[in-house]
Order: C-alpha cells, then sequence, then structure tokens
C-alpha cells in the first residue's frame, strides 16, 4: 500500500505530540527551542544521508510502502519527515528521562 510509511511516521509523530502536549515535556514549555532542536537535527542528518548517498553507502531499497516520490536519488519523501521524527522523539525522551529522574533524585 502506497503511503502505508509515511502514514506509520505521521501517526506516530502526532502520539508523541500528544505525549508531550499531555505532560508538559518540552514542546509546550519551549516551542521555538523545540522547532530549533528538530530542525537542525533534521538538517544534519539529511547532510549525513547525502553523504552517504553520494559516496554509495545508502542506497534507496524497493518497497511497496514509500509514496514513489524522491526528493533526490535514493531519497524518498518519507526520510526527512522520519528524521524529524526522530529529532522530536529524542527530545520528548530526553525530557521524560529527566523529569523521571529529577523526582527519584533524594533532597539533601
Amino acid at each position: 500500500m502506497p503511503g502505508a510509511y509515511l502514514l506509520a511516521i505521521v501517526l506516530s509523530a502526532a502520539g508523541i505530540l500528544v505525549l508531550d502536549v499531555r505532560l508538559r515535556l518540552i514542546g509546550p514549555r519551549a516551542p521555538a527551542a523545540t522547532l530549533a532542536a528538530v530542525g537542525i537535527g533534521t538538517l544534519f542528518f539529511l547532510v549525513w544521508d547525502a553523504a552517504g548517498i553520494l559516496t554509495g553507502v545508502f542506497v534507496k531499497g524497493g518497497s511497496d510502502l514509500l509514496l514513489g516520490v524522491d526528493l533526490a536519488p535514493h531519497l524518498p519523501l518519507e526520510e526527512p519527515v522520519f528524521l524529524a521524527f526522530l529529532c522530536y522523539l529524542a527530545l520528548v525522551a530526553w525530557a521524560g528521562g529527566e523529569r523521571i529522574l529529577s523526582r527519584r533524585e533524594v533532597p539533601r
């Protein structure tokens, strides 16, 4: 089913967004910093992907789950969306981990 991979990424990102907003982890507390971190991280990983593509390390495999839209050779449309999701997920996980660890600290 074309688009299933993109749909899975978008639905997963929506779930992480709901958790973030509900628990006020990172986005609601610092929206500009969150957007900047996701944007910079996504750009970093896209440059990383470009280097991998140019050296022949990264190649796009065939899959019926992809939309079939390529932004560049071996760079499907889903890749930057996945990279943004990955960066956002890392931020939310970090903020959640910090919250859990701060509650476990013993007061001095």
